[in-house]
């Protein structure tokens, strides 16, 4: 289980340094791409490992205890991911809002790599 963790997290991080550059492009060109065949198709995609990641992260984070991890964290980690997957492509997104939901997400799963890889 540990080793799918790991997998899916490191996907998800890949994923995080994506937003950024499809938030960079969106604010740069001030153009929005098209819903049904560009950002429904990559939101449903990075959905599809963050409902997988959170499966697993509850799991494994309910048979151990970690001093730094906490199923509160898996949530907002989850949410931040669903919603910058979407935000990412929108010119007009907060971009103080963004970057912090951004750096959020890096910050945990690269602790949840950490905790794993010990």
């Amino acid at each position: 289980m540990e080793e799918e963790i790991i997998k899916l997290t490191e996907k998800l991080l890949f994923f995080n340094g994506t937003f950024l550059n499809n938030f960079q492009v969106a604010r740069e060109t001030g153009t929005t791409q098209d819903f049904q065949e560009v950002i429904k198709p990559y939101a449903d995609e990075v959905k599809e490992v963050n409902d997988q990641w959170k499966a697993l992260m509850k799991q494994w984070l309910s048979e151990k205890n970690y001093k730094h991890l906490h199923l509160k964290q898996i949530d907002t980690t989850f949410e931040h991911i669903e919603q910058l997957s979407i935000q990412s492509f929108f010119p007009k997104t907060s971009r103080a809002r963004f970057l912090n939901s951004n750096r959020t997400v890096e910050f945990f799963l690269l602790e949840v790599l950490k905790e794993l890889k010990r």
